[in-house]
């Protein structure tokens, strides 16, 4: 393949011209979002091999037509001013175009709740009716028991394993399905095929937040899914050093979200960008390491004393794991452990004195995370029941014979503070 056929594809609004050439994913991680015009140097024939930072705010235009003429309703892909985006912005907006089959462009956000919020306002109206699984990640909850709710707007949680089910909670009103799938805490896997053709039959616009997965584990447009989200602050930027997120729309999704993104002034910083299309030339990569050192580490928990359950969705025992060895491509660094008996004392004693494990929020970074959840306090519909505490693990890029020591002498603390 040629350089231009390859590091071409788009119109540098994030809008794909064509789908990826049937190559790997790491050479589309590598490849996607460097158009030449974005890279190219002062010289002709030479270039950059990053888009470089592009930081502006005012735009200058030679003249009074010229400026009138840029004024149109999408500006997205050439410069009108800096809260529409530089370069730096449109070739990682482009590049997560390109990784979506089917896909028609990609807005990028702050973070990765603002990208939730802003998909959603950009379907939802008062008087609509809202399906949002009961396993979803918390801050998505708290926008639809709260901001949504004050719009008039109705959010019925629903179990995430019903898969076809969710017929019976449809209404005439009922305007979207939100998904996540894994949930974030305790990875029930959804049937989004089945959920996608109910939706399709209706005419009910379909959700996905995908972080977990990416595009490279689980491709939501080509599946079927109108906007696809990821909180690109995980695995796209990689290295816990900047938040961001993006929405990827379907084909004839893409102007509804851009007139709500420009409405409520939705933009990202080039700086944040930059690092997000830095992150993402290692992300397959990075993925893959992720994947087989937590499922190496999620095994060995398995049979340990005091480790009643472990929630990963590559094991044969997670609820809906039948669905993810049908859909998924792999699996990604981010699983639960529920631990036998025990209390708040043991289980802190176990998470605070893991040495290659820090204590924090986020994931998809380098380092290894731990950190206490209580799905029950999150839970509406369905029941959340266990023998004890439970765990979450971020798994990084450290040895995992390494991390198996650290947890080993963890739940060694556990069972004796139990």
């Amino acid at each position: 393949m040629g350089r231009r056929s390859l590091y071409a594809k788009g119109d540098g609004s994030g809008v794909s011209n064509g789908g990826p050439a049937a190559i790997g994913d790491g050479t589309r991680v590598v490849a996607a979002g460097r158009r030449k015009e974005w890279t190219q140097g002062p010289n002709q024939g030479t270039g950059t091999v990053n888009p470089p930072v592009w930081r502006a705010s005012t735009i200058l235009y030679d003249d009074v037509a010229a400026l009138r003429a840029n004024n149109a309703p999408d500006t997205h892909h050439r410069l009108f001013y800096g809260r529409r985006g530089t370069p730096t912005q449109w070739s990682l907006a482009d590049a997560l175009t390109q990784l979506e089959p089917g896909a028609e462009a990609t807005l990028l956000y702050p973070s990765g709740v603002a990208a939730i919020a802003s998909a959603l306002l950009a379907v939802l109206s008062p008087g609509d009716h809202l399906l949002v699984p009961d396993s979803a990640y918390d801050p998505t909850r708290s926008l639809a028991n709260g901001l949504l709710k004050r719009m008039g707007i109705e959010t019925e949680f629903y179990d995430p394993l019903m898969g076809a089910g969710i017929a019976a909670l449809c209404r005439d009103n009922t305007a979207a399905i939100f998904l996540e799938s894994p949930g974030s805490l305790t990875f029930e896997v959804q049937d989004i095929p089945a959920i996608v053709a109910v939706a399709r039959a209706r005419g009910i616009v379909t959700l996905l937040d995908n972080t977990w997965a990416t595009p490279l584990l689980f491709p939501a447009i080509a599946r079927g899914i109108d906007y696809t989200i990821l909180a690109a602050t995980k695995y796209v930027v990689g290295h816990s050093d900047a938040m961001l997120g993006s929405v990827t729309a379907a084909k004839g999704r893409y102007d509804a979200l851009r007139t709500a993104t420009y409405q409520l002034g939705q933009c990202v910083s080039p700086d944040d960008a930059y690092l997000g299309s830095r992150g993402l030339r290692t992300m397959a990569l990075r993925l893959k390491q992720h994947g087989e050192s937590a499922l190496t580490i999620a095994r060995w928990l398995k049979g340990q004393p005091g480790v009643a359950r472990v929630l990963h969705p590559a094991l044969p025992d997670c609820p809906g794991h039948e669905l993810f060895h049908r859909d998924f491509k792999g699996a990604a660094g981010l699983f639960s452990v529920v631990l036998e008996g025990g209390g708040e004392q043991a289980r802190a004693a176990l998470i605070d004195g893991l040495e290659h494990f820090g204590i924090g929020y986020s994931w998809g970074g380098y380092e290894s995370l731990a950190i206490p959840i209580d799905p029950q306090h999150v839970r509406s519909v369905t029941r959340w029941e266990a023998p004890g505490p439970a765990i979450r693990l971020q798994i990084g890029l450290e040895d995992s014979a390494d991390l198996i020591a650290d947890l080993d002498r963890g739940l060694a603390r556990f069972r004796a503070t139990a």
